[in-house]
């Protein structure tokens, strides 16, 4: 088999390995849980697992045992510093890059291109960088001090929401019996205090936003109005990056990844706010984050070649089927 190179997206949601040829090819794909995290109680282990089960199920794809890889580029939710020494270890690689999932979050939905991007799943962060590689951020500051726009902060501004109707000092919504149904809660204080619990960890709680784009769509006010604030939030982590690192009437191109942006109504609101900034224009992702690692894999082995990823698609509807 010709030369071997990965790319590996380590979020707070899931991992992700990519195994591509020297021809650009995509040869194997792997997911695994999450791996965001090193320390605390059992999340090495978590993490070695996520790393391991992702590569282990992407050589499956590939049709090989295990390789030395002529690259290997990680990118991780989080940063990379406490993670490098444990990942050397999991991964064979000649060359290593280890960085950040904005990075590569950036690079492959711009194919390697100079641009911003809004990246909201569970938290959120905006990232860039310019023609002359020079980068910035904004936002990405955990749960606690930031990640607006993110989905748990939606689920956040929701349950505050449902407790402040079921108190009588806020607006009537859909959500209190939406949310108190979806978690087995009696109520809104029942619903708060099993949040709190070890039972919803952040992702989790997270995966609630779902819920609060259904109530927007179906009418409710409130939630609409926590999306459209997501959006505003998000558009502007944008702009901020964007004046750090781009001259004003300047073409830029900003793009988008994570769940959050599986809203239509969120996508629709922060593409309107970004691109009332004439030179800024929102695009769709070209490539995934993953795909996004694959490719700095071959810059840093220096390997010129487009990325041939048709097979991604097919390959990753397989592997998910196979985890269900």
């Amino acid at each position: 088999m010709n030369r071997l190179f990965l790319g590996v997206d380590g979020g707070q949601s899931s991992t992700v390995a990519l195994i591509g040829d020297e021809t650009g090819r995509v040869v194997g794909i792997g997911k695994a849980g999450p791996c965001n995290h090193v320390s605390g109680s059992g999340s090495r282990k978590k993490f070695a697992d996520a790393i391991a089960g992702s590569l282990k199920a992407a050589f499956g794809q590939a049709g090989v045992e295990n390789a030395t890889f002529e690259a290997a580029c990680l990118g991780f939710s989080g940063g990379f510093a406490d993670k490098e020494a444990l990942a050397r270890e999991l991964v064979s690689a000649r060359l290593y890059e280890f960085t950040h999932d904005a990075l590569i979050a950036l690079v492959g939905a711009t194919k390697g291109e100079a641009g911003v991007i809004a990246i909201a799943g569970t938290g959120s962060i905006a990232f860039g960088r310019n023609s002359g590689g020079r980068i910035a951020r904004a936002g990405g500051w955990g749960y606690l001090f930031g990640d607006e726009g993110g989905a748990f902060d939606i689920v956040r501004q929701a349950v505050r929401a449902v407790v402040r109707h079921e108190e009588g000092w806020g607006p009537a919504t859909s959500l209190l019996p939406v949310f108190t149904e979806a978690a087995g809660a009696r109520d809104g204080n029942d619903l708060l205090h099993r949040f709190y619990t070890e039972e919803f960890p952040r992702a989790r709680v997270a995966a609630f936003a779902r819920l609060v784009d259904d109530a927007a769509r179906e009418g409710d006010h409130v939630a609409r109005d926590i999306l459209m604030g997501a959006a505003q939030a998000l558009a502007t982590l944008v702009a901020a990056v964007r004046g750090q690192l781009f001259e004003p009437g300047e073409i830029t191109p900003v793009s988008y990844a994570g769940g959050v942006f599986g809203s239509g109504l969120i996508l629709e609101r922060f593409r309107m706010l970004v691109e009332l900034q004439e030179a800024n224009h929102v695009e769709a992702p070209v490539y995934s984050p993953a795909e996004g690692a694959l490719m700095e894999a071959y810059r840093l082995g220096g390997v010129n070649c487009a990325l041939d990823s048709a097979l991604a698609g097919a390959i990753e509807a397989r592997a998910a089927a196979e985890e269900k």
